[in-house]
């Protein structure tokens, strides 16, 4: 992959291709004008992955720059800051290269450092070895958070040892609320902030007044979507495959005293399923369905998108709410949605900067 060439002087150029290409993609389906939300044009990302590679004494942080007509030719990439993260992660990014170079047991054998960091500057660091972990390591580990104010864990095969917790807390603002989100480390977060307040702003004035009616979400995640839409919803029922997400969403209910959503481990196959009375089992009559009265589902999926199936199951919807990381699949899904549905909604969400990728969404009409 290619690593973004960040040049803040050129934020409104780069953005202002990628709502041309999205306004072409999507042209076959008459949308409304597009909505664009921006992102700030440098230290947007909250969470980084880097490298960490060795030449004799020294170390660096590392990414690779793969060639396209070749994959296996890659090309390191000395990085001692990176105008991507956030700027937590780059006050960090010295002084951990500096306390790894000056301790053997830090130091030894380290391949990967991964950072998870939030508005507020909180930071879970997580070092990845090729090696066993020690009582020595763990001493100097333990050292270094006290130092640097940071949480640490270790991870080697085999072996996770967390120091002190393995996960932060995100606090987004939005509309006059702050909700709170707890974020494990190793499980899917939104890696920038400022865009996913300004999308979860969008999605909640898109539901509005909904509040004599039913939510239903696929990909639920960690609740990011179930805990800010919530109150304008009489209630919600969200489905997860992830048994780490399923927790911590049941968590982030909690923390936003949101009291009318539940959670049910379940694949977004198996609820079509219980939906069409297909699939029985403890989980389905859990759920209850038979007492909901669903007017909007919302989606949020990989970014393969949906299969036919899963397309038509969203055409029973009055409302749909569709959030996606590529739009080409969400353009080749709205060929079965636009039978049925009509685009109300349309926003570019600019999660990505200086990428290629970008965030849309579409709310949709039934016709």
């Amino acid at each position: 992959m290619a690593i973004p060439v960040v040049d803040p002087q050129r934020y409104d150029e780069q953005l202002a291709v990628k709502r041309d290409e999205l306004e072409r993609l999507f042209s076959l389906f008459s949308p409304p004008s597009l909505e664009v939300f921006t992102s700030p044009p440098s230290h947007y990302r909250q969470r980084c992955e880097f490298r960490i590679w060795h030449e004799g004494d020294d170390l660096f942080y590392a990414m690779f720059e793969v060639d396209p007509e070749n994959p296996k030719n890659k090309q390191v990439v000395r990085l001692d800051q990176y105008l991507v993260a956030s700027e937590a992660i780059n006050a960090l990014m010295p002084k951990l290269r500096a306390a790894f170079l000056a301790s053997d047991a830090l130091r030894h054998r380290l391949f990967q450092v991964e950072f998870l960091t939030t508005l507020a500057g909180e930071a879970l660091v997580t070092l990845i070895y090729h090696r066993p972990l020690n009582d020595a390591w763990e001493s100097e580990a333990r050292a270094l958070e006290r130092e640097l104010g940071i949480m640490i864990i270790g991870r080697s095969r085999k072996e996770r040892r967390v120091l002190t917790r393995d996960y932060v807390w995100e606090q987004l603002h939005l509309d006059g609320h702050t909700f709170h989100y707890q974020q494990v480390e190793n499980s899917f977060t939104q890696p920038n902030a400022v865009v996913c307040q300004k999308m979860l702003s969008w999605a909640r004035d898109v539901t509005k007044n909904s509040q004599f009616s039913d939510l239903v979400e696929l990909y639920c995640g960690n609740g990011n979507f179930t805990v800010a839409l919530a109150e304008n919803f009489r209630r919600v029922l969200a489905t997860e495959i992830s048994r780490t997400s399923v927790a911590s969403a049941k968590v982030n209910f909690d923390a936003n005293h949101v009291s009318n959503a539940q959670v049910t481990r379940m694949s977004a196959e198996e609820f079509s399923q219980a939906l069409n009375g297909e699939k029985g089992g403890r989980r389905v009559a859990e759920m209850a369905l038979e007492t909901f009265d669903f007017s909007t589902v919302l989606v949020d999926p990989p970014r393969a998108g949906l299969d036919e199936a899963s397309c038509r199951q969203l055409s029973r919807f009055e409302r749909i709410v569709y959030i996606s990381c590529n739009p080409k699949t969400l353009a080749e899904n709205l060929t079965i949605l636009n039978q049925t549905h009509r685009i109300e909604r349309f926003a570019l969400f600019d999660q990505f900067p200086f990428t290629d990728h970008c965030e849309c969404g579409v709310m949709l009409q039934r016709r």
